[in-house]
Parts: structure tokens; sequence; C-alpha cells
């Protein structure tokens, strides 16, 4: 098994063609780091920093790589379980930044309450530290219409997975 999934092409110039120039001079977060490639896709579109977190020790291992052979200084991956690393990682902006939540499939073992975790995750962000939160999910859940102080924006669907986005 791969230690980490790449996200459809598609999907990634989805989320990006939604954030257009939105993204330039801003901070990105990956809250499920995998391999890296949307926070440093955001950050090759003008993102003033990237941040990841990953907890598993393959994925992380590529994403250090990725990050220290693309872009050492804009960037800071963190090594953890995201429902624990996050609030912590939170409390440290100063800054409202754009949030991307990607977590493993339900499907996986172990994995059956993720989106749950997300969603509370997701609702104990203060407001005043979002500009926008995307999670790619399976197309199967249906998401809440809202997380906590933020509403659904739109769904778009990519087969198999889909992209919710919260503002």
């Amino acid at each position: 098994m791969e230690s980490t999934r790449s996200t459809k092409a598609i999907l990634k110039g989805s989320l990006f063609d939604t954030l257009q120039y939105d993204i330039v001079d801003e901070v990105f977060v990956e809250v499920f780091g995998g391999s890296g490639s949307m926070g440093l896709e955001a950050l090759s579109r003008g993102a003033k920093h990237a941040y990841f977190i990953e907890k598993d020790k393959a994925a992380f291992s590529i994403l250090k790589h990725n990050c220290e052979s693309i872009d050492k200084a804009h960037t800071t991956a963190m090594h953890g379980d995201s429902f624990l690393l996050f609030p912590t990682l939170l409390n440290t902006f100063t800054c409202k930044a754009y949030f991307y939540f990607d977590p493993p499939f339900s499907i996986r073992d172990g994995m059956e309450n993720v989106y749950e975790n997300v969603l509370s995750l997701i609702a104990m962000i203060p407001q005043e530290k979002v500009h926008f939160i995307a999670i790619e999910h399976m197309s199967t859940l249906v998401l809440p219409e809202s997380i906590g102080l933020f509403k659904l924006h739109k769904t778009k669907k990519f087969g198999k997975s889909s992209l919710s986005y919260y503002m």
C-alpha cells in the first residue's frame, strides 16, 4: 500500500481555479499533509507560507523531502497526529489562513470516525483566522450545511472524491 495518495490533477486544478489570486501572500495549511502537493502548489501560486501536518512516518519522510527540495524557507512540516497538533498550530497564527483538509477516507481501518473528528476540529477554528476551508472527501458523504460558524459555499464532485468549500 502507498503511504501517500495523489489527489487527482483535476481536483487540484479546481481548488486553485477557485482560489485564483486570493492565495497570493497568504498562509496555506494542509492539515493531513501526505506528500504536500496542495500546500506546495499554493506556494507555487504565490502563498507566503505553507504548513503541513502528517502522522504517517513514511509519508512524512516524503513530505519533508518535498518541502526541503522545493521551498524550505516557506514551509513548515510537522510530524504527528493532526487532531493533536492542529489546535497548537492554530494558536500560533496571528493572521487569516486557507485551510485544506484531506483526511484518510473513512473506509480505511481505524478511520471510521475521521469525518466527525474533522468537523469537530473545523468547528473550533476562530472565524477571524479563516479565509476559506476546503474539505476533500468521499463523494458518498454529504457534509452539513454549516460547521460551527462556517457555511457550506459549494461542493464539486470528481468521481469518488468531492471538494466542499466553507466560508
